[in-house]
């Protein structure tokens, strides 16, 4: 799995940081993402890709790399 980013579109909902925290954070001035973890181990994938889903501008983007670990 491969995880990236777009502050320039983040609303800074938070719903990533509350989702994967171990993943995701909040830029502390203006709240955008924060990508902690661009290749998160297999047991953080289903928050990573539920993070994604709810990200309201779209700024997650997650990429499923064939490893057995992105199912």
């Amino acid at each position: 799995m491969k995880v990236t980013v777009d502050a320039s579109v983040c609303i800074g909902a938070g719903m990533c940081a509350l989702t994967a925290p171990a993943v995701f954070d909040q830029d502390e001035d203006d709240g955008t993402v924060v990508l902690l973890d661009g290749t998160p181990p297999p047991g953080l994938h289903a928050a990573v890709r539920q993070a994604g889903r709810l990200c309201p501008s779209g700024a997650i983007t997650v990429l499923d790399t064939g490893d057995p670990g992105d199912r």
